[in-house]
């Protein structure tokens, strides 16, 4: 396993890692789905998944990260105008 591979392969545990979190935290009603915090975990998580996705020419993976990441995107910029 060359250490490229292995960069790869921890920037999707941490991405994976990262979406549990708030899906966990969000399922114990612990984190709003709608709050900044829940939704910087699922831009950062999916953006790091899409890396190690594409990098496994695991397209379809890739697909949904990338709908994610716009649909978290938005929510994002939504709240942060919402609180200005």
């Amino acid at each position: 396993m060359t250490l490229e591979s292995w960069m790869v392969d921890g920037l999707g545990w941490i991405g994976s890692a990262l979406l549990i979190v708030a899906y966990f935290q969000n399922s114990r009603n612990k984190m709003n789905a709608q709050s900044v915090v829940y939704q910087v975990l699922n831009v950062i998580g999916s953006f790091l998944l899409i890396i190690n996705t594409v990098y496994y020419g695991a397209y379809p993976s890739s697909a949904v990260n990338i709908v994610w990441v716009f649909i978290g995107a938005h929510y994002l910029n939504k709240n942060m105008k919402r609180e200005t």
